[in-house]
């Protein structure tokens, strides 16, 4: 079964975004007059809850505070987290969130095979531009025929909503598709939307439980930061090309293909 379609999620899959996030978050908070400062373990810990608001608000509820100003607090999310979507596209400008190896490589491939792209990401369309623009151009955006981002579904991952509703503008059954991720929320989300599902964790998700991944390597690979030994020996070299994503993707079909056609003989 050839794949149709790769849907990318965005921060920490296409490119190293989490500490330009993170940046983005503690500016905003002096930007506010807020005395907080997410260090790198306490950020690694919030990015366990998807979504920025929703990360605000954790922290909020985290903190001891008087039930007033918690709410006052609560209040001021929204502008807390403009400001810091704003902040976070002047420092992508800015060049703050190097491509991971590999991610334009295999764009490039499934372009010119005629294979469709998407992106389910959590974070805002604004990001999501910022950095496309920046690392791609200003014309990449329409590259994407299908993309979900932030507040689009009522139910951020690990629910399989976001990646339903790509599916769903993309026409494509998820057994045509394959998702690329680097956090457990992702790889739940995509699982559950029953698609092939290619992780690469960074130092931000290393030691989450990827035992659910389908493929699992430290990055895609590129011809100037190739794959390690072990992750070559199941990419088929020094790096992940499509067509040997297509071969794996049709290897794990097979099995699944097979118990349906028993199941259906069964009846």
């Amino acid at each position: 079964m050839s794949i149709k379609a790769l849907i990318f999620d965005v921060d920490g899959t296409i490119a190293n975004t989490e500490e330009t996030h993170r940046q983005a978050f503690n500016a905003a908070f002096l930007e506010h007059g807020l005395a907080w400062d997410w260090g790198r373990p306490e950020y690694a810990g919030l990015l366990r809850t998807s979504g920025g608001k929703e990360r605000i608000a954790r922290y909020i509820e985290s903190q001891k505070l008087k039930p007033q100003e918690k709410a006052r607090l609560k209040g001021m999310v929204q502008l807390i987290h403009d400001s810091k979507t704003r902040i976070y596209a002047e420092l992508i400008a800015d060049g703050g969130a190097p491509l991971r190896p590999g991610v334009a490589r295999i764009i490039g491939e499934a372009r010119a095979a005629g294979v469709r792209l998407g992106i389910a990401s959590t974070t805002t369309s604004a990001n999501v531009s910022a950095l496309i623009s920046a690392q791609f151009g200003a014309d990449a955006w329409n590259w994407f025929e299908a993309l979900a981002c932030g507040d689009v579904v009522e139910n951020k991952k690990p629910a399989p909503d976001i990646y339903t509703r790509v599916l769903g503008m993309l026409r494509l059954p998820a057994s045509d598709c394959v998702a690329f991720e680097d956090s457990v929320n992702g790889l739940n989300s995509a699982k559950a939307a029953g698609l092939y599902t290619v992780v690469t964790p960074t130092a931000w998700s290393e030691g989450q439980d990827f035992s659910d991944a389908d493929l699992l390597l430290r990055s895609l690979g590129d011809a100037d930061a190739p794959l390690a030994a072990e992750d070559a020996r199941q990419a088929g070299g020094p790096q992940l090309t499509l067509t040997r994503l297509q071969q794996l993707h049709a290897a794990a079909s097979r099995p699944a293909a097979a118990s349906q056609r028993r199941g259906h003989a069964a009846k």
